[in-house]
């Protein structure tokens, strides 16, 4: 009990070092860019004046508000401040929509695309890399040349290939949006039914994408662990072969299961390509126009949001590690 509580401590200390200086980058990168958000502002209010004074008095007062005129150091501990209060600020390029409002109305469309297909790819994938590997024969022939076909479709390749066979020449399903653009959200079947149907082809891009690494990955860590030499003595010793295969899938999981946490814990960057490719309302789509906007608070607030589910998936697949492999626990406790 004591060696867990050492390593527990260590792991925690360390996931609070890593959460502070990535709250430090997640705020000091974006506004290394370039651009000057307040003076797009500015631009959009006194656009058809000639009136330079008023300009400047208009640049002025929006660097007050959003606080870029103090220094770099002061900023920080503003936002910092803020931060822990539950205020991520306010938007620049949606002004004056705070970022709270933004997230909260993009982040459960990308949870639920995201989320489901993730499960759903690693499910099957595994699955099949499980039986090419025990199988072999026919089976295997069929399966790795697909899956390595699949695997080597990069996922916007997958979004546009989808996208023109089902909704441009099949017209199948929605082109666009994660309902229709005439309906107000609602609990109606009329607006479920549309969601579903919106819903599918953003979700199969993303399963067929992660169906073929996780097949590959399963099919060489189940051979791998099929011919290792635990497993010839067992079968000398006439442990019956279906408890034998039990084990072996088992160890030749841990390295997908890390797969998935880590999967799991970016589905915000994965969700880019998607969401954008199909317009999906999600928080790769707002991600990508805040980077395009240099809209600091918001790419401050959808990064952090990055940060924080790795660490935090991360941190249980250490916990859960030990569960699932007992060489994992006896090294804790060494």
């Amino acid at each position: 009990m004591k060696g867990y509580r050492k390593y527990f401590t260590k792991k925690v200390i360390w996931f609070a070092i890593t959460f502070v200086v990535a709250l430090a980058l997640n705020f000091i990168l974006p506004r290394l860019m370039p651009a000057d958000p307040v003076a797009a502002i500015t631009g959009r209010l006194v656009s058809g004046s000639s009136d330079a004074t008023a300009a400047a008095k208009v640049y002025e007062h929006y660097q007050e508000e959003f606080g870029t005129n103090k220094p770099m150091l002061e900023q920080f501990w503003i936002y910092i401040k803020n931060l822990f209060s539950g205020n991520m600020g306010t938007s620049f390029s949606q002004y004056p929509r705070s970022v709270n409002e933004i997230i909260s109305s993009a982040i459960w469309w990308t949870i639920c695309l995201q989320l489901p297909a993730i499960i759903v790819g690693w499910l099957i994938g595994n699955l099949l890399g499980a039986l090419a590997a025990y199988i072999r024969k026919g089976f295997d022939k069929v399966l790795m040349p697909l899956s390595l076909f699949l695997s080597s479709i990069p996922a916007f390749g997958m979004a546009v290939i989808l996208l023109v066979f089902f909704a441009v020449n099949l017209k199948v399903a929605p082109v666009s949006g994660a309902y229709g653009f005439d309906m107000i959200p609602n609990l109606s079947w009329k607006f479920i039914g549309s969601v579903i149907s919106h819903y599918q082809l953003p979700f199969w891009s993303i399963v067929l994408i992660s169906i073929g690494g996780q097949a590959v990955g399963m099919r060489s860590m189940s051979i791998y662990e099929l011919n290792a030499d635990y497993v010839k003595y067992a079968r000398f010793l006439g442990i019956k072969d279906r408890k034998i295969v039990g084990y072996v899938f088992r160890n030749a999981m841990l390295p997908q299961v890390t797969g998935l946490a880590l999967s799991i814990g970016t589905m915000i960057g994965g969700a880019l390509v998607a969401e954008i490719i199909f317009s999906y309302p999600g928080l790769g789509s707002v991600m990508y126009s805040a980077v395009t906007a240099a809209d600091y608070p918001l790419i401050s607030a959808t990064t952090l949001i990055i940060t924080i589910m790795v660490l935090i998936v991360t941190f249980l697949l250490d916990l859960v590690y030990a569960l699932i492999d007992p060489r994992v626990k006896a090294a804790q406790f060494d």
